[in-house]
């Protein structure tokens, strides 16, 4: 049985990740780490990991960027490993993370859907061969009104993978209103678009002479976030320290 304890209990994401892990037979929330209360659940809520006695295999977040220092420490303190969820991380705190991940084994991702990691995949084969051949890269992704952070991690995640396979020659565009240019041909443009509930959509256009190629993910529910999330726990049980991605999971 793995035993688990959601940081963000409370939030959205904790509770459709409560509601994905109630359908897993090998799977047990021994605790909540959040701050307010929830008489709905039928597991314990604590303030922080830190403060919580409860043994477990792994924690879940899905939380904000500014509490993932103190998250990490305290996994670290009670060598607990760590799914890592929370998105717009800055530099510091990604280096934070491999710093932990010497101690306990990790799995960070700006997106834990099983999908958008295997079109990640597919992008490494594919856009070599295109930008070879003079495609343009653009990536256009999507998102509810209520997302503060722009460009997606997940659009970024998209837009590294691509330029890794690039040998990470190409720049990336987020504005075109500023000055008035043609286009470079290394570059990756990068739009976002808020608006009304949409749950995440990512797009990567190549656009070539007379042709374009445009490989989409749509998300249509929170549900994909969790379930990928509840995967890598799976997987990273059995996993030695080290910092691992979901690239890793799917592999």
């Amino acid at each position: 049985m793995i035993k688990v304890i959601i940081n963000g209990c409370n939030g959205k994401m904790g509770k459709v990740l409560q509601e994905v892990i109630a359908t897993e037979p090998e799977m047990e929330i021994v605790a909540g780490i959040d701050i307010t209360e929830n008489s709905d659940v039928t597991y314990p809520i604590f303030p922080s990991v830190a403060q919580c006695p409860c043994e477990a295999n792994v924690v879940i977040d899905f939380t904000v960027a500014k509490i993932v220092d103190q998250l990490l420490d305290d996994c670290v303190e009670r060598k607990i490993p760590l799914v890592l969820c929370t998105t717009g991380l800055t530099p510091e705190q990604l280096e934070h993370v491999e710093k932990a991940s010497k101690v306990i084994p990790i799995v960070q991702s700006y997106n834990m859907s099983l999908g958008i990691n295997t079109l990640a995949k597919i992008l490494e084969s594919v856009a070599p061969t295109l930008a070879d051949a003079g495609f343009d890269i653009e990536i256009i992704e999507k998102h509810h009104n209520q997302k503060i952070d722009a460009p997606s991690g997940t659009a970024l995640l998209l837009a590294n993978t691509v330029n890794a396979s690039l040998n990470n020659e190409y720049h990336y565009k987020y504005d075109r209103t500023i000055e008035r240019v043609a286009r470079d041909k290394k570059e990756i443009g990068i739009s976002a678009i808020r608006g009304g509930t949409i749950v995440g959509e990512h797009s990567v256009i190549f656009a070539g002479q007379d042709e374009v190629l445009e490989l989409t993910h749509e998300a249509h529910s929170k549900a994909v976030f969790a379930k990928g999330a509840v995967q890598a726990a799976k997987f990273l049980v059995k996993k030695q320290n080290g910092r691992y991605t979901m690239r890793d999971v799917i592999a």
